[in-house]
């Protein structure tokens, strides 16, 4: 074993030590709660897995070490229960434990009324919530800041990576293990997507990271974001902090495959790009903001930040975030 091998394999190692602290933030104003589960601070592997080379794509395999800051990432996907009640405004209130004091129900921009249901009859309370943009997941966000006083995003893709992979694990799900286990797919799914929380979680108690519906990261979809020229060297990209720039609407990237997908694409390494179809039937010119018609498929999953971020931070990040 050479000294790089030696040096991958004790830092994916490192990565398994977690005690898969959790916590639970309450709606104020509401019945509704939701759970996270903590990733320490570490350096982890990813957009590699010689398991899966033979399905993958070029992107997804080259060798990649990323420093991440740790985080909360939710144990479920957002649910319809709590989308709902930044939906509809009849389902908030004034209540916010935000430290300025000054939420107000009514001077909430909320996302505009569906002119059919997204969800086909698939399902609502207990269901992901689906058929949303990118834009409106950030909304919710924001919303939730709100809300909350704590600051909540979309995971990065390496984020998302590697809480799939239960904190830097090599492989999930576990070898030999059957997907039908873990994850709603194609191939038993019956074509709709289900409850939360209904198959195995991950090592760290992550449910549904893999089907069920796809989950949308903060970043967009850029070739040459991957296109790293390594050879055998190794590099380190840091996070310390999110950087990010205004982009194109399209695309952006969802991750884990779902109730729609194959079982290939239902892996840690798999992505997707959005695509202006998921809104074909949006009849609005132009079109929302808010609402794919067509992607019943998609859904989103919280990120917390464990490094706390000043009002004046945080404004800046859905500034820039959030396109008008």
């Amino acid at each position: 074993m050479n000294r790089k091998t030696f040096l991958l394999l004790t830092l994916l190692s490192l990565t398994l030590n977690i005690a898969g602290q959790k916590l639970t933030e309450q709606i104020p104003g509401s019945d509704v709660s939701f759970e996270l589960v903590l990733i320490p601070s570490d350096i982890f592997m990813v957009y590699n897995s010689p398991i899966f080379t033979s399905n993958g794509y070029p992107h997804e395999i080259p060798k990649h070490l990323v420093k991440l800051d740790s985080f909360w990432i939710g144990v479920h996907e957002v649910t319809y229960d709590e989308f709902i009640i930044f939906y509809q405004k009849e389902y908030d209130t004034n209540a916010s434990n935000h430290p300025s004091k000054n939420y107000s129900a009514d001077a909430i921009s909320r996302p505009t009324p569906q002119y059919i249901d997204y969800t086909y009859g698939m399902g609502k309370s207990g269901f992901p919530a689906v058929s949303m943009t990118q834009q409106a997941a950030l909304r919710y966000c924001k919303w939730l800041y709100g809300k909350t006083g704590n600051f909540y995003r979309l995971p990065t893709e390496a984020e998302w990576e590697i809480a799939c992979r239960g904190g830097g694990q090599t492989e999930y799900p576990p070898s030999g293990a059957n997907l039908s286990e873990y994850a709603w797919s194609y191939e038993n799914a019956f074509e709709k997507y289900h409850e939360v929380g209904q198959k195995r979680p991950n090592l760290i108690g992550l449910f549904d990271m893999l089907g069920n519906v796809a989950e949308w990261t903060l970043d967009q979809n850029q070739e040459y974001y991957y296109l790293h020229n390594l050879d055998d060297e190794i590099k380190i990209t840091e996070n310390n902090g999110i950087k990010i720039q205004r982009l194109p609407r399209y695309p952006g990237v969802v991750r884990g495959g779902s109730y729609d997908s194959d079982a290939e694409d239902c892996r840690c390494q798999a992505r997707q790009k959005s695509s202006p179809r998921w809104q074909a039937r949006d009849p609005q010119i132009p079109k929302s903001k808010w609402w794919n018609p067509d992607s019943p498929f998609v859904g989103f999953r919280l990120v917390r930040p464990t490094k706390k971020m000043t009002p004046t931070e945080v404004e800046a990040f859905f500034k820039l975030a959030i396109k008008d």
